[in-house]
């Protein structure tokens, strides 16, 4: 009989990694950026001291998209970051070089950040488990910013119960980040549960009739024959078409309005790379084009144009009206339902030559739908399309990642592809 370890001891002695936004005393924290090469935080952030008390052991920094702005992981200082399933494509951004660690089974969690999917899209590439949870479920403290309405620290494990509890050794109120929340943090793991005969699970309609592969449709639909089959009640309803179609165009314009803000301390004039210029505004102007990765240059550019004065009316302020309708939406659905489930994307990852040059997709597009709204978002392997993972995304109301996690625990266990990780046995216990 397998002896139980008490939850105190869980991650004593288990390695992880650190996405590379997340401060680190005396261990360089670049964040994929030329700007901050050189950058050597004097504090931990307040997830690196938790789980230094919880006995687990940093092994590494991993890469991302410089500062976070990016979903394929090719703009990292230190290169573009490969998918383990097929080296030929990507691992998918901004936390790639987290999610590809922790597939290739080098170690059983990381933690990185999420602002509009940044964990769950290369969860799913990768073939893992990734879960932002509630804004404010996880102090932040010690995270290098990129929208601070948006960011949400999460993690990335093999199973879900190894999510359960990493999340829980991480979760709770933090003195330093007044955002962080006083809720009390559930015993996750304990609270773990097959039976979800209760839940009421909303399927968007208009989001997943939009996947072109019907592969990927077929899997998508088997998941929902197996949570019907666990006896959750399932219904289709249709997301606000009006607002399926900007969603997109609002975390766009607030999520590099916040980051153009941000980030206009890094000038070159207190820390990182400087560029030479005969004036102070030279030298900045130089810095900063020579500093960022052209993508990033981008964001910012549209984040100056919409936080421009004339154009904070149209643009930034509208966007945040905008936002407050959409949420509003979700409230109404988890009024009546427990849990949405989406397709987590519209394919599989994509080649590293084709990455550049894709396209937004309302269905790729609806995991931000989380990131405006605030509530918690798991990603779960569910299946293979030429042999590369595909996933399911399940949400919750805000504080309810325990309704979440056990969705998630009763779909996985029923997975008829799972490995060894994918039982619901952890790898820790």
């Amino acid at each position: 009989m397998k002896k139980e370890i008490s939850r105190d001891l869980l991650l004593d002695g288990i390695p992880y990694v650190l996405k590379d936004n997340i401060s680190t005393h005396n261990i360089y924290t670049t964040a994929s950026s030329r700007m901050l090469q050189d950058y050597l935080p004097l504090y931990d952030a307040h997830v690196v001291q938790l789980l230094k008390q919880s006995g687990a052991c940093l092994i590494g920094k991993a890469s991302m998209d410089e500062l976070g702005m990016g979903s394929t992981n090719m703009t990292a200082l230190t290169g573009p970051v490969y998918n383990p399933w097929d080296i030929r494509r990507i691992a998918g951004g901004s936390s790639g070089g987290c999610a590809a660690i922790v597939a290739s089974g080098l170690v059983p969690f990381a933690i990185g950040s999420d602002t509009g999917d940044s964990i769950r899209r290369p969860a799913g590439f990768c073939g893992i488990v990734g879960m932002k949870p509630t804004w404010g479920r996880i102090s932040r403290y010690g995270l290098i910013p990129y929208a601070t309405s948006l960011d949400t620290l999460g993690a990335m494990t093999r199973s879900v119960k190894d999510m359960a509890i990493v999340l829980e050794k991480i979760a709770g109120h933090d003195q330093h980040d007044m955002t962080s929340s006083r809720v009390e943090v559930p015993q996750y793991k304990q609270c773990l549960s097959l039976d979800i005969s209760n839940l009421k699970i909303a399927v968007i309609r208009n989001v997943y009739e939009r996947l072109e592969d019907t592969r990927i449709k077929d899997i998508f639909k088997s998941c929902v024959s197996l949570l019907k089959k666990s006896g959750a009640t399932i219904y289709e309803i249709d997301f606000p078409e009006n607002y399926l179609q900007v969603l997109y165009p609002v975390y766009h314009i607030i999520a590099n309005g916040e980051a153009t803000s941000h980030h206009a301390c890094l000038d070159g004039i207190k820390y990182g790379f400087q560029d030479k210029g005969k004036t102070i505004e030279e030298l900045i102007v130089n810095t900063r084009t020579h500093g960022f990765h052209p993508h990033t240059k981008q964001r910012f550019i549209l984040g100056a144009l919409a936080l421009k004065q004339e154009n904070q009316n149209k643009m930034f302020r509208k966007a945040q009206k905008v936002r407050r309708l959409i949420v509003e939406e979700v409230q109404k659905i988890f009024r009546d339902y427990d849990i949405i489930i989406v397709p987590n994307g519209e394919g599989i990852a994509p080649l590293v030559d084709e990455a550049q040059d894709l396209s937004h997709t309302i269905v790729d597009d609806f995991l931000i739908m989380a990131n405006l709204a605030g509530i918690p978002s798991l990603t779960l392997p569910c299946g293979f399309v030429d042999g590369m993972p595909v996933a399911i995304g399940i949400m919750g109301r805000c504080f309810d990642e325990q309704t979440v996690l056990n969705c998630a625990y009763a779909l996985e266990s029923q997975m008829p592809y799972r490995h060894q990780y994918a039982k619901g046995e952890s790898t820790y216990v």
